[in-house]
């Protein structure tokens, strides 16, 4: 590479199941996509421009969220199409390194975490579910559980027992989402054979005002994806007051595990 030029990192397969045609896909730049191998690894790469990928102007350009948008598609292309062809770790977005042979230096530097989490997601991918509600919806269906406990004291005592699991309900809103959010997780990471939890999403960049209270990702095995959205399915049903969304299936970003500052 020369000096105008750096190497941005898609992801990490082992060499054995490198494809022969990987010059076939192009990257942000628009570039041929190639291979860079050492020992078992061979790491999916693209020659970018510096004047827009190096480290002051991709500062700048991850600040613009159309130009964002786009990058962030065609990486995720690269890394998907891969994703389809065999085990794949994906590099996060805007992995920029100076030349090849600093990615080979990672490549053997980090073999052996590649090599697990290769491992790992063999025969694998990614889901998301989300946790939705709203205060007044929880509230509700929080008070009226509530109340139904204390139905058997009689009907003249009805209104009181509402009223009180209402202003208790309201009181606990919080603390009462929490517990449902880590009910929700607690399952899906029994049905799967990770889960992590991140950070909500920012309602700007979501478009939604409903309150996330849930935002995990799931590395599932292919063949119980069935089985994991139908305990998604039960989940929302057993829960009132909570909306849950599963997406997937995703290349598995959330447990690559091996994420490198650039070099």
């Amino acid at each position: 590479m020369t000096d105008e030029f750096g190497v941005w990192l898609y992801a990490v397969t082992r060499a054995a199941d490198a494809a022969a045609d990987s010059g076939s896909m192009t990257g942000v730049a628009g570039e041929r996509v190639c291979t860079v191998v050492s020992d078992v690894l061979a790491a999916f790469v693209g020659s970018v421009p510096l004047a827009v990928f190096g480290e002051q102007p991709l500062r700048r350009n991850l600040e613009d969220l159309d130009w964002l948008a786009a990058t962030a598609r065609a990486h995720d292309a690269v890394v998907s199409a891969l994703v389809r062809r065999g085990p794949t770790v994906p590099l996060r977005l805007a992995t920029v390194f100076l030349d090849d042979e600093r990615v080979r230096e990672l490549l053997d530097a980090r073999r052996a975490d590649f090599v697990a989490a290769l491992t790992l997601v063999t025969g694998r991918t990614e889901w998301g579910v989300k946790a939705y509600t709203d205060r007044a919806a929880l509230t509700a269906a929080v008070a009226d559980a509530r109340s139904s406990m204390g139905a058997e004291k009689g009907r003249g005592t009805a209104y009181l027992a509402r009223r009180r699991a209402e202003l208790s309900a309201q009181a606990t809103v919080e603390r009462d989402a929490a517990e449902r959010a880590e009910q929700i997780h607690a399952s899906l990471v029994r049905h799967s054979a990770a889960g992590r939890r991140q950070a909500a999403t920012d309602p700007a960049l979501s478009g939604r005002r409903d309150w996330m209270v849930l935002n995990g990702t799931y590395l599932v095995d292919d063949d119980r994806a069935d089985d994991f959205a139908a305990t998604v399915r039960e989940l929302g049903e057993e829960l009132p007051g909570i909306r849950l969304e599963i997406t997937g299936p995703w290349p598995p970003y959330s447990f690559a595990g091996v994420d490198q500052e650039p070099i």
